[in-house]
């Protein structure tokens, strides 16, 4: 099952801007913004973190096979 990565732009009538990130966990969703927050200024009045931003998201570790020689005395 593939998991559904949405970010939400709300610019409200007083012209604040609100983002939004869901489906996309761990410190992940500050880079998936960046851009966005650099367009618009880097001018971050407050930031709050949902319980997924302190989910870590799944990795996979890829285990690198290496030649090992074992000398005996």
């Amino acid at each position: 099952m593939i998991n559904l990565e949405e970010i939400e732009v709300i610019i409200g009538e007083n012209g604040k801007i609100q983002i939004h990130v869901r489906g996309i966990p761990g410190r992940t969703c500050l880079d998936s913004t960046a851009g966005l927050e650099a367009l618009l200024g880097d001018n971050i009045a407050s930031r709050e973190m949902t319980p997924e931003f302190f989910d870590q998201p799944i990795a996979m570790n890829i285990l690198k096979k290496e030649n090992v020689k074992i000398v005996r005395k």
